[in-house]
């Protein structure tokens, strides 16, 4: 008879096999159902409803999973006396990987779970468009949209080029490092550099 913290643990194990496999499914076809990811995942659909009710709960699982990992990167990449620039170069490098990871929300925010996806996604926006106010502030970044905005057209497009990236090798982080420090408005010299050196 397995004790209930094997119970639990096989329960957790399930639980995030199904959110692997979801990550994967939804990848390719953004509209596939509970019963695809339940058949990817070798279980029963009762079995993905038994730990995400509805849809709409298994996309916020995945979104919130995302929102943890990413605000994770930056903590880690940000410092107040660093550069602006420098620190979204930092975090770029190590988002592409989620980026191409949880590229699927990009499509899932702009169809009928994009309120769901975005009030997850607020802490996350809310970092970024901090950081970018103070690049604004300091010089370092352009004035041509408010922060808010700014911040997100320019991490939008990394998660746009990490799309992409899956059918075209030549495109990579550091083209996505670059476009965004375009966006952002850093001059393409220093964007070059700081990408080549990862500032």
């Amino acid at each position: 008879m397995p004790t209930e913290s094997a119970r639990a643990r096989a329960m957790n194990e399930t639980r995030s096999r199904i959110l692997d496999v979801a990550l994967d499914v939804l990848g390719q076809n953004p509209d596939a159902g509970m019963g695809d990811v339940a058949a990817a995942a070798g279980v029963v659909r009762r079995t993905v409803y038994g730990h995400f009710p509805t849809r709409t709960d298994l996309v916020r699982t995945l979104t919130q999973r995302a929102v943890d990992e990413m605000a994770a990167v930056l903590a880690e990449a940000d410092a107040p006396q660093r550069a602006a620039d420098a620190v979204w170069v930092d975090f770029i490098a190590h988002v592409w990987p989620l980026a191409r990871r949880y590229r699927v929300l990009l499509a899932l925010r702009r169809g009928e779970y994009g309120d769901e996806i975005h009030a997850v996604l607020q802490p996350v926006d809310k970092t970024l468009a901090d950081l970018v106010q103070r690049g604004q502030e300091r010089g370092e970044f352009g004035r041509h949209l408010p922060a808010g905005i700014l911040s997100q057209v320019a991490y939008a497009a990394v998660f746009s080029i990490a799309d992409n990236a899956l059918s075209d090798p030549a495109v990579d982080a550091r083209a996505a490092t670059v476009t965004s420090l375009l966006i952002l408005g850093v001059p393409e010299p220093r964007a070059t550099a700081l990408a080549g050196g990862r500032g």
